[in-house]
């Protein structure tokens, strides 16, 4: 098979390295990509916001499938617009990635279809939502309802927080994402992430992850889009996956067909896990970046296999085989993320570090004048496999040392709570 990979991070990485392995490839291909998917794949210049110039490179180069990695070019619709010329794609309709494209629109299906979620209000404009937020009280989240790179979420404490997050969304911190707001309760528990992949029809688990989304250790400072993974999530019981099952991903499922944008491709939920069961947070529809680096770490199943069986409806006659080992990645970003951050950077040893049991994922690089350097916030994922937690966590940050780059950050302690419990354990 010839394969086209759009997207340039890390989960891209992680992807291009798992479909490279298969048996079933031919030729990879991947736009725009970056120097670490370049090992993988040939890299070629396509805007991949030009659906047209896609889809002619599909034709020219005979490309049997297409893996769409990143929210945005599905939100935009380029799945459809690559169905309608006959080209295979893997990821949902435009219909469908509004799970992800409108928090509002999802909080709508799931109050339709008894999916349980925070309680929560939909607003266009500051006043009345700085009125509902005054009535409810703190703490509080309010959410961009559009896409913003995962940073347009903010876990307002108090009220003071709450009200300079709305002026933010309606001032255009977020663009046109915050140009409306979705404010919800404040949940507790732990978090987690849940995959699973999908045919419109059938959903089948594909592995638990859980993230960590705040910049610094011990969960301070703001949000990001994902600082660390590790995978399997333990909180995610084989009682918790099967209530996340029955109580939301197949109403999800049932839902999306009955309102004619049935959901193929990847479905992200992040649920907060409480003694009352799984609540959900939001959905993503795609890979979760950087929960795909550890799935993929752990994924014994030929990648490619899963995907042809997604696009062509089979899920429901195909099963997945995980690895036992547990995988953890660390990300190493730029100084100033998730603010703006300092590119340019020179990045050393990492061929190094990689090893038995350790990927280093390219997020954000690029080469300049024969080195390797910071091009994005969040640049390296370090990345291992161990039999706990623990073991994947000291044989990251082992390779994560022996890469020589004074001017990025990580967290230090990724995998904690995992950690604490293999320890109590």
């Amino acid at each position: 098979m010839n394969v086209l990979l759009l997207g340039s991070g890390g989960r891209e990485h992680a992807l291009a390295w798992k479909i490279a392995a298969s048996p079933l490839l031919t030729k990879l291909y991947a736009a725009p990509g970056n120097p670490g998917i370049g090992a993988e794949a040939e890299l070629v210049k396509l805007d991949v916001t030009d659906h047209a110039a896609v889809a002619a490179f599909c034709r020219e180069k005979k490309i049997d499938l297409v893996v769409v990695g990143p929210e945005g070019p599905l939100v935009a619709g380029i799945a459809d617009d690559l169905r309608a010329e006959n080209i295979r794609v893997f990821g949902p309709s435009r219909a469908a990635a509004r799970l992800e494209g409108s928090k509002g629109f999802t909080k709508d299906l799931c109050a339709r279809y008894n999916i349980p979620t925070a309680a929560y209000g939909r607003f266009g404009d500051v006043a009345s939502a700085k009125a509902y937020v005054e009535k409810t009280g703190a703490p509080i989240v309010i959410k961009a309802d559009g896409l913003a790179a995962g940073k347009g979420v903010t876990v307002a404490m108090t009220l003071e927080e709450a009200r300079a997050a709305l002026d933010a969304c309606f001032e255009g911190s977020f663009g046109a994402a915050g140009a409306e707001v979705v404010i919800e309760e404040f949940m507790t528990g732990e978090e987690a992430s849940f995959f699973c992949l999908c045919d419109g029809t059938t959903a089948l688990p594909f592995g638990t992850a859980q993230d960590h989304k705040r910049v610094g250790d011990g969960d301070t400072g703001p949000n990001t889009g994902g600082m660390g993974a590790y995978s399997p999530a333990p909180v995610m019981t084989p009682e918790m996956v099967e209530r996340t099952m029955r109580e939301i991903i197949e109403p999800t499922m049932r839902g999306m067909a009955e309102l004619g944008a049935p959901f193929a491709g990847i479905l992200f939920a992040g649920l907060m896990i409480s003694d009352k069961g799984p609540k959900l947070i939001e959905y993503n529809t795609r890979f979760g970046d950087p929960e795909c680096q550890v799935l993929m770490m752990r994924l014994k199943d030929d990648l490619l296999v899963l995907l042809n069986a997604a696009v062509d409806g089979q899920l429901a006659h195909t099963s997945i085989r995980w690895r036992d080992e547990a995988a953890l990645t660390v990300v190493m970003a730029a100084r100033g993320y998730p603010g703006t951050p300092e590119k340019g950077s020179v990045i050393r040893g990492v061929e190094d570090a990689a090893g038995e049991g350790v990927q280093i994922f390219h997020a954000g690089t690029a080469i300049n004048g024969g080195a390797l350097v910071a091009n994005g916030g969040r640049v390296l994922n370090v990345t291992a496999t161990g039999a706990t937690v623990g073991e994947a966590q000291a044989r990251a940050y082992a390779a994560l040392d022996r890469i020589d780059w004074p001017d990025g950050f990580c967290r230090r302690d990724i995998g904690w709570q995992a950690v604490a419990r293999e320890k109590a354990s």
